[in-house]
């Protein structure tokens, strides 16, 4: 029973040093590891850079030989950044709402239903890939049948299997994203796409590339890592059935129960930043226009914030997790995860009394240094249904 536990490679080199290194494509970064220094690295938006000439840079692995187009606002500082934040923000606390949430169950209700009648499924593709673009035409609000093309795109928009960064698979995105803002100019309608095509920041409407940037981010952002976050959470309550027990008995729980799965899978390993003038982290010298990352996987297990930081503790109390970021950048979709996870889990309370894996195929990121399992590439599991009458015990 160790499939559904993921190791902390980043321990000896947190207590150790406070950072680790990596080579990104003959672009070095320094790797930012405790809790408190990723916190403040991450508040320090003038030093610690989003934006910058080069578009692409901060990802790791850095994206600028793929795109071209400016994630908004992602890429984007201070002061710019708030008035694009204050314009999709709206958008994405939509989550929120009553009728929302009782289209996103009858999505996962599908979902799951369909997994209860198969003997076994692939979760990555067959599960949270379908849940995860099925729940994308509700947050964009366009037709639900549009998931069926996002699916055939597989996890990751940007990697293929032999490849890391795959700039054919990515330009299907921007084609995509290309047409679908001509549709909404010719026929606008009450969609994310129409929405941007009509709104103004700053007093001036948003250009056609900044539209086009929002929606990357709502693209590529929100996928492999709500894909992970969903996977994660169904191999741990697999090898741990008395937790999926818990839950139903005590479903006061459910939303500390949401937050450490994310915090302890933390689906999202790192985020970079480019360094704006000579400066110090960790006592170590970085300099002007190198890179940094933000390792929330690591900042996530730092043992001097978190009691048990190796372990799940579904109802523990104190969580200040960075999974989805800190500061100025923290995650626009951290709403639509969220309640993603508490109606996935609410279901699963209700319709499956067991699942069992069967098979799995690890996802680890080569990090030079460390090596860090993130997923899974593949995994089979076998659902069990739960009868009403157990459900109502």
């Amino acid at each position: 029973m160790d499939k559904s536990r993921f190791d902390d490679p980043f321990h000896e080199a947190r207590v150790k040093k406070g950072l680790g290194k990596m080579n990104d494509q003959n672009d070095p970064v320094k790797m930012i590891l405790g809790h408190k220094d990723v916190r403040k690295c991450a508040h320090n938006w003038k030093t610690f850079q989003s934006g910058g000439e080069e578009v692409g840079r901060i990802v790791v692995p850095s994206e600028i030989h793929i795109r071209d187009i400016r994630q908004i606002p992602f890429e984007v500082d201070p002061p710019e950044h708030k008035g694009y934040r204050n314009l999709v923000e709206p958008w994405f606390k939509r989550p929120l709402d009553e009728e929302y949430q009782a289209k996103l169950k009858n999505i996962i209700d599908e979902v799951v239903d369909e997994a209860l009648e198969k003997k076994s499924l692939e979760v990555v593709e067959e599960f949270s890939l379908k849940l995860q673009s099925r729940a994308l035409t509700l947050l964009l609000n366009i037709p639900y049948e549009e998931s069926e093309l996002w699916i055939s795109w597989g996890t990751h928009v940007f990697r293929s299997e032999d490849t890391a960064l795959d700039k054919e698979k990515a330009n299907l995105l921007y084609n995509y994203i290309e047409q679908a803002i001509e549709k909404a100019i010719k026929n606008p309608r009450e969609d994310f796409y129409s929405v941007l095509l009509a709104s103004e920041v700053n007093g001036k409407k948003l250009t056609k590339e900044e539209v086009k940037g929002v929606l990357t981010l709502t693209f590529a952002g929100g996928r492999d890592t709500v894909i992970n976050a969903v996977t994660n959470s169904i191999a741990y309550f697999a090898e741990h059935p008395r937790s999926l027990q818990r839950l139903r008995e005590d479903p006061e729980i459910l939303n500390t129960a949401i937050e450490e799965l994310i915090r302890y899978y933390s689906p999202l390993t790192q985020m970079g930043r480019v360094v704006t003038e000579d400066t110090l982290v960790c006592e170590h010298a970085v300099k002007a226009q190198s890179r940094i990352s933000l390792c929330w996987a690591s900042a996530n297990r730092d043992e001097r914030v978190f009691e048990k930081a190796n372990e799940v503790v579904l109802d523990r109390k104190v969580n200040p997790h960075v999974a989805f970021g800190f500061g100025t950048h923290n995650c626009l979709g951290a709403t639509h995860i969220r309640q993603i996870m508490k109606i996935l889990l609410a279901v699963l309370c209700q319709k499956v009394s067991s699942m069992e894996i069967l098979d799995c195929k690890e996802n680890i990121e080569d990090l030079d240094e460390f090596k860090r399992k993130v997923g899974f590439n593949s995994i089979q599991v076998k659902f069990s249904g739960l009868k009403q009458k157990e459900w109502q015990k």
